[in-house]
């Protein structure tokens, strides 16, 4: 279908009519520029949403922390790697990490983003035990749809990585939760009961330790008890108290343990 032609004259006054300042253009133009409020919530979303276009695992969270025990003359004997539960911990029972226990928890992640920056934050700061607590996120899709045989599949990496440089590894399970706040509607609790029970036997195949958070903190059905959470997911205050006590049995069970015979590909520098 060929181009309909207009006048000349037609053309002009139609640029004519749309450039014209019309009272409503005008008013328009004249009305001050309003600079949007931006809070400290909105900030941490466009801080979080930049960094996974730029540091998804977020390798820098504690770049400035691991040079500083680097520097030391001391050697951390237990790095616990997690996200926003191991990150609560350490921000609520500071008391719990007596010198040689550091803590590697970045809230939100999944083990997807741990095993990206598992050299960073445990292997090259040679711990003597490595407790690995995570899946909570992987259940909620925080970084995507993630199948089981994924979710295994890094923590069997992870696994193999610090055994292959000598480390020793406590398998934390996934605390109890009958939902997610931030995803409502999942079926959350049969999920990490099944998980929960891979990780337990992979542990035992693998000469780790197996630390049950799970039956520790669990109430009525599939959820915490009363009191020991906030929002069904994250630790109170007392619900650490209680993962205090199963963390010391098995960083004494993992200590006890004689270290894995490092690769030699993991002594090349």
């Amino acid at each position: 279908m060929s181009a309909r032609r207009f006048p000349l004259a037609a053309l002009c006054a139609l640029v004519a009519f749309a450039t014209a300042p019309t009272p409503l253009r005008a008013q328009t133009q004249a009305q001050p520029q309003v600079t949007p409020q931006v809070t400290p919530a909105d900030r941490g979303q466009i801080e979080a949403e930049e960094r996974l276009h730029t540091d998804w695992a977020w390798t820098a969270r504690y770049r400035e922390a691991n040079a500083a025990e680097l520097a030391s003359s001391a050697r951390p004997r237990i790095v616990l790697l997690g996200d926003s539960i191991t990150q609560g911990w350490y921000d609520l029972d500071r008391a719990f990490f007596t010198p040689g226990r550091i803590g590697r928890g970045i809230g939100g992640q999944t083990t997807s983003q741990m095993l990206l920056r598992l050299r960073q934050d445990v292997i090259d700061l040679k711990p003597d035990v490595v407790q690995i607590m995570a899946g909570t996120n992987d259940i909620a899709s925080n970084t995507g749809p993630m199948t089981n045989e994924q979710i295994e599949g890094n923590f069997r990496s992870m696994v193999e990585l610090a055994q292959a440089h000598g480390i020793r590894v406590i398998l934390a399970s996934i605390p109890p939760a009958d939902e997610f706040p931030w995803r409502p509607g999942l079926d959350t609790g049969p999920r990490i009961v099944r998980l929960n029970a891979w990780l337990k036997d992979y542990a035992k195949r693998t000469g780790s330790v197996y630390a049950d958070y799970w039956t520790a903190l669990k109430g009525e059905g599939l959820g915490a008890a009363p009191g020991l959470t906030k929002d069904h997911v994250h630790p109170t205050p007392e619900g650490y108290a209680v993962m205090d006590k199963v963390a010391e049995v098995a960083f004494r069970a993992a200590l006890a343990k004689p270290a894995p015979r490092p690769l030699a590909s993991a002594k090349v520098p």
